[in-house]
């Protein structure tokens, strides 16, 4: 069967399923987004949610910031149900050794409009009483970041733009996109051929694979980051603030009303999307766990509740 439309979408992550709500609500008839299994079964259903502001470019910085926008209000912004927003601050922290490109971020961040400042370290001790602080460290203060649901997010973005004559068909995978003189014709599956001009990729982890039927060699790779969750004693820890900790190397932020969620940029293996890993490992629980106490005393008695782990797609 062949469907005729303006633009096609693959992939149903959370980048897949906002697309395809913007190109909507900009006027694109009828867009469809095909699935190769269901919503937020990629990346995004592992992902740990952080909407933080403290990135090192500024094209990172405009983004996060313009999303956080987004996010606060999202019912009159998006709409499609709740996406489980929750503003806790976001304390950043840098070893001595790192404190003049820290500097230039927060300048830069702050010529952005994003709301961040430097905090001394008695500020940093009444913002997160929790926190064991080095008065040779450098501290940072988000007062607006947080955490979301990023399935959530997805759903809600396809709702939206399914009510406003988008279509998102699951479990089709597309097979090929077909390239007539040099532009994109149509996007096929096992039994749909869809002709349009618009093909978008939105494929994460499975992205340099993809392309390269069509001739495009992409340098990304998907690698496995993994991530764990400790109950918490809510007497010594009633709660903290998410955190990005480069000195420990990782970060965290709360769960609920007695959970912690923690992970590590630094520690990744390359993966086949297809076949990884789901699960933690326990030397990384072992070694996350005593990172996280060195900056959260109080989690040494906390139990582990679970853990998992997820792909991201790392450019070189």
């Amino acid at each position: 069967m062949t469907v005729t439309t303006e633009a096609v979408i693959i992939g149903g992550g959370v980048m897949g399923t906002s697309i395809l709500y913007n190109l909507v609500s900009r006027g694109v008839k009828s867009p469809i987004l095909l699935e190769r299994d269901t919503l937020g079964s990629g990346s995004t259903g592992r992902s740990s949610g952080a909407i933080r502001m403290h990135y090192s470019t500024e094209v990172n910085a405009r983004l996060a910031w313009e999303s956080l926008k987004i996010f606060r209000d999202w019912d009159s912004a998006v709409g499609g149900g709740q996406v489980g927003f929750v503003k806790t601050g976001y304390m950043v922290f840098v070893p001595d050794d790192a404190k003049d490109a820290f500097r230039q971020n927060i300048e830069m961040q702050q010529k952005v409009g994003i709301a961040t400042e430097i905090v001394s370290m008695q500020e940093a001790r009444e913002l997160a009483p929790a926190f064991r602080l080095d008065e040779s460290e450098a501290f940072a203060w988000e007062s607006e970041s947080g955490h979301g649901d990023p399935s959530a997010t997805a759903l809600a973005y396809s709702t939206r733009a399914r009510e406003s004559g988008a279509r998102v068909i699951l479990e089709s995978p597309a097979t090929r996109v077909e390239i007539t003189a040099g532009r994109v014709s149509a996007v096929e599956t096992a039994n749909e051929r869809y002709e349009t001009s618009t093909a978008v990729i939105a494929t994460g982890p499975w992205s340099s694979r993809f392309l390269t039927h069509l001739g495009i060699n992409l340098p990304l790779k998907p690698t496995r980051h993994e991530v764990i969750l400790l109950r918490r004693t809510t007497d010594a820890i009633p709660n903290h603030p998410g955190g990005g900790d480069m000195s420990n190397l990782i970060y965290f932020r709360p769960e609920g009303p007695d959970l912690t969620l923690v992970g590590n940029g630094n520690r990744e293996e390359e993966a086949n999307p297809d076949a990884y890993n789901p699960r933690a490992t326990m030397d990384f629980v072992q070694d996350i766990w005593g990172r996280l106490a060195k900056r959260l005393p109080g989690i040494e008695d906390a139990e582990l509740f679970t853990g998992y782990a997820g792909l991201y797609t790392t450019t070189p």
